[in-house]
């Protein structure tokens, strides 16, 4: 039996449920298909898990700080209730699935489909045994983690960013495989659940496509805080050691291995793409499998779109929301929203958080411009000094000739907010001086960015 509809969605991640919204609005008749759990990676195992396991960590970080604030706890040792902690987590996402699968049923013209969807031609998509047929097709399946195929990596049980979600207890040596952000990120609260705690990153820094400063005050405070960082893991190698895991990597200083109760792989991220049957419709995807798109978010084939993580145009929620913002505004709104007119963004949350924005240093320098900079230390930012929190920095880069803001690095107390700030008035075109001579709130961490902007210097 065939069913037909005015629209397919495959994935209910960020993008599939508001745009979903918007078609049913229109007077569409709406399929949206879901194999696992409705709300995709950010619901369920990437944002709001992650986040709030962060914010227990933060709340025992703050809690072994008290003394420096001046508060007692009755002297004794902070405890971790890792069940409750998970226990929380999940009713976190629990909410956040249930309130996405409450909104889908509430929309009229919607059905929600449980299964996994595979392509039969360009029009046609296969569930459960059905056939779907729509004029219009989304695909928005989203990603997973990625495991390569490294020495011994059969030999061991490992864990994702998935599977770590679940864990009841605490490691009692967590070894992170990866040094950029999922790594870091895990890396951090787990050590402050009270794990030891090594990362493993093959790389000569932390997370390579950030500035150097960047990655060296990061590497400083995890340092701080006892997280071990092994650099340069020419050789990443594990083997069974017992009842715990060895992780060979050969780092050009310490021992040649490390051995822990615990393995973490964070070595990025793959779409989830290679099961749709792509190759029945026609839809082109590159040599990694994100599926190729156009500027406007439309694929090979005529009538199919491909949203979210699976299209290589972004890995954040915030990117996959864009996406859906663009398409319904082309589709529905005879708004030309473009995939190239969005400035790159994004934030590491680990304590203290870096928000990012535009071009770093390197991307700025191939630019060919005279570029000015800023950059003021948190240590001499009065509301980071209020809070007991001084690590890290505030940068800023500017076109020296037409007064373009180009990009930002906020690393420091409220970096992930203080940044939108910057971001704001990059999306509005408009010279520095906008930002320089504005009025800020004291005492904040964003009023300093005038005063940055005050101080700049020619970009060596």
């Amino acid at each position: 039996m065939t069913k037909n509809f005015d629209a397919i969605i495959i994935g209910t991640g960020q993008a599939g449920p508001s745009l979903a919204g918007r078609l049913t609005d229109a007077g569409m008749t709406v399929v949206i298909i879901e194999r696992h759990h409705v709300g995709g990676t950010c619901v369920n195992t990437g944002c709001k898990p992650t986040k709030t396991l962060v914010a227990s960590a933060y709340a025992a970080h703050l809690a072994r700080r008290a003394d420096d604030y001046g508060v007692t706890l009755g002297g004794g040792a902070v405890g971790i209730d890792m069940k409750k902690a998970k226990a929380r987590k999940d009713a976190v996402v629990n909410a956040s699935r249930s309130g996405n699968e409450t909104w889908l049923g509430s929309m009229k013209g919607c059905t929600l489909l449980r299964g996994h969807a595979r392509f039969e031609s360009a029009r046609s998509v296969s569930v459960n045994g059905e056939m779907l047929t729509a004029e219009r097709i989304f695909i928005n399946v989203g990603g997973r983690a990625s495991t390569p195929d490294l020495p011994g990596i059969k030999d061991i049980d490992y864990l994702t960013n998935s599977s770590i979600l679940e864990l009841e207890m605490l490691p009692k040596h967590l070894v992170v495989v990866g040094g950029s952000y999922i790594g870091l990120e895990f890396a951090q609260m787990y050590r402050r659940f009270g794990a030891e705690v090594t990362v493993v990153e093959k790389g000569p820094r932390l997370i390579g496509r950030e500035d150097e400063d960047v990655s060296a005050a990061i590497k400083e405070f995890l340092e701080a805080e006892g997280i071990q960082i092994r650099l340069n893991a020419e050789c990443i190698r594990f083997a069974p050691h017992g009842e715990d895991i060895a992780v060979g990597v050969e780092c050009t200083s310490g021992a040649p291995e490390v051995v822990g109760s615990h393995v973490l792989l964070a070595m990025g991220r793959r779409p989830n793409t290679d099961d749709l049957g792509l190759d029945k419709a026609g839809v082109a995807v590159d040599s990694r499998g994100y599926i190729t798109v156009d500027d406007q978010l439309r694929t090979s084939v005529e009538g199919i779109w491909a949203l979210g993580d699976c299209n290589g145009k972004g890995a954040f929620t915030h990117t996959a929301y864009n996406d859906f913002e663009i398409v319904a505004a082309n589709l529905l709104d005879n708004d030309p929203r473009r995939v190239s007119d969005r400035i790159s963004t994004y934030g590491l949350f680990v304590d203290p958080p870096l928000g990012r924005a535009g071009l770093t240093e390197a991307e700025a320098k191939k630019s060919g411009r005279r570029v000015l900079v800023g950059k003021r230390l948190m240590t001499n930012v009065g509301r980071a000094v209020e809070k007991g929190e001084t690590y890290g920095f505030m940068k800023v880069l500017v076109d020296a000739d037409t007064k373009e803001l180009l990009g930002a690095a906020i690393l420091g107390s409220g970096g992930d907010e203080v940044v939108h700030g910057i971001l704001d008035v990059m999306y509005a075109k408009a010279p520095y001086t906008v930002i320089q001579r504005a009025m800020h709130i004291h005492p904040t961490v964003s009023e300093l960015i005038p005063t940055v902007l005050g101080e700049l210097k020619p970009l060596e």
